[in-house]
């Protein structure tokens, strides 16, 4: 059933904080990992590129896991395991088979992988994400997105955050690139400045569809940056930037590992889409017992009943 709620929060950032009873765990100290320059072109687009957010021995083991998650996949005929609220943790495209595997998604992964778990904690990119949201931060969910060569898989473009509404958006992914990322195996696309404008809806006809208007879409497709890169590298996502992505059109996997992190006073008012035993944990500074309320007002998002969100916006009229 749609939702008809909808919520409108406080006039603007920094209006007065409430109180909050979290407990007052440490997170560890940030390291200064980003230029000024980048930190400045974050908030500016809405994204910065990053080189080196993991490194290479941890870049090695992610590959390493994934890898064997695409065997395991061989042998299933459709989405399997599953996480905290009863869904698939791995899913897959249709056509998947033994071979010709297409895993594409892999949900919560920092609870079946202790270097998933390590990197989401201790890699570079988790000082980058304070330096842009915080500098106290706490993890908000993880995933990988995969598109194995030839894979037909699109994800229109959509803003995170009519996936997942907070008390504010201080919220940043960082999409690591486990294989070179190139123009033609599906790169991620963004729309720059694109954070600083308004939500919208994700909605149409009375079915969350996880994207954006057709009229946007158009606008989107015309205005997107494509954002390439060697495998270790990073892009860091604005929460409200619009962005998607292509199929893979090459003979070459296209793996992202996404973790997602919040500013530590940004409060989710809704059940977390990719849940985790994990979820607000302080992975750096500490917890302020405070929550922070910035103007945002939305319908709240359909919690996905599949395997992922790729289900939901196959809703999408647009072919």
């Amino acid at each position: 059933m749609r939702p008809v709620a909808s919520f409108r929060l406080c006039d603007r950032i920094g209006a007065p904080s409430i109180e909050l009873r979290v407990p007052n765990v440490a997170g560890s100290a940030v390291m200064q990992v980003l230029s000024d320059g980048q930190v400045e072109a974050f908030h500016r687009d809405g994204y910065v590129m990053m080189d080196d957010a993991v490194s290479p021995g941890d870049l090695a083991a992610l590959r390493e896991v994934f890898a064997d998650w695409v065997t395991e996949s061989r042998s299933q005929s459709g989405p399997w395991g599953t996480t905290q609220d009863g869904r698939a943790r791995f899913d897959v495209e249709p056509g998947h088979c033994a071979e010709s595997p297409a895993l594409r998604r892999v949900a919560s992964p920092v609870e079946v992988s202790e270097v998933y778990l390590d990197v989401m904690r201790n890699a570079p990119l988790v000082d980058a994400a304070a330096q842009l949201v915080g500098p106290n931060i706490e993890f908000n969910n993880a995933k990988v997105n995969s598109k194995q060569p030839g894979a037909a898989t699109a994800v229109r473009f959509h803003q995170d955050f009519l996936y997942e509404p907070h008390t504010n958006d201080d919220l940043v992914a960082a999409l690591v690139f486990l294989d070179d990322v190139t123009p033609r195996n599906g790169p991620l696309e963004v729309v720059p400045g694109s954070h600083r404008g308004p939500l919208r809806e994700h909605w149409h006809d009375g079915v969350f569809t996880g994207t954006v208007a057709p009229d946007v879409l158009e606008h989107a497709a015309e205005q997107a940056v494509a954002c390439h890169g060697p495998a270790g590298s990073a892009c860091l996502l604005h929460t409200r930037t619009i962005h998607g992505s292509g199929p893979n059109l090459s003979d070459s996997s296209r793996t992202l590992y996404i973790c997602t992190y919040r500013s530590e006073d940004s409060q989710p008012l809704q059940t977390n889409h990719i849940p985790s035993i994990f979820d607000g944990e302080v992975v750096r500074g500490v917890a302020t017992n405070r929550v922070r309320c910035s103007a945002s007002e939305m319908e709240f998002p359909e919690i996905p009943t599949g395997a992922s969100f790729f289900e939901q916006q196959a809703q999408h009229p647009v072919a």
